[in-house]
């Protein structure tokens, strides 16, 4: 039986990068990551998913600190918590309708609106923090001089 994440996530999902498998990186979990993984699956993902009836692309889910860095990921990466789940809508579910569902009906820490355009986001990211407060960020990320910078929407 594979171990699933969630109802709509297999453990599989959650941890594949063609990355880690380039790099010979084993990008697994420890316990506190997992169970942080299966936060924000349960508090975000899982009742987008519920709600829309359509399936959702996991794009990018955990990454340990090697694999991080090797991607130029943040230092302050909540994907290397456990915490954060890039996703894409299928199934004609657009990215601005999850957005703006997770927007409008969840907590959340981190609600990133990721480049596109001002219709519809490339991908979205979100987090849910496994301790302490949950901020309810909401952001659109935007390159400056090739540079990924952030805005409060």
């Amino acid at each position: 039986m594979q171990r699933k994440i969630s109802n709509h996530i297999s453990y599989k999902e959650a941890t594949n990068s063609n990355t880690a498998r380039r790099y010979g990186i084993n990008n697994f979990p420890d316990s506190n990551q997992l169970e942080a993984m299966i936060l924000v699956a349960e508090k975000i993902f899982e009742p987008v998913r519920v709600h829309f009836k359509k399936r959702i692309r996991v794009n990018s889910f955990f990454r340990i600190n090697r694999l991080n860095r090797i991607l130029k990921g943040s230092s302050k990466s909540q994907h290397v918590k456990g915490e954060a789940i890039d996703v894409d809508g299928l199934d004609g579910l657009t990215n601005k309708q999850i957005f703006d569902y997770i927007r409008e009906n969840l907590d959340f820490d981190q609600l990133i609106w990721e480049f596109g355009t001002n219709e519809e986001p490339d991908w979205v990211h979100f987090s849910y923090k496994k301790n302490g407060t949950n901020r309810k960020q909401v952001l659109k990320a935007f390159r400056k001089y090739g540079k990924t910078r952030y805005k409060v929407i």
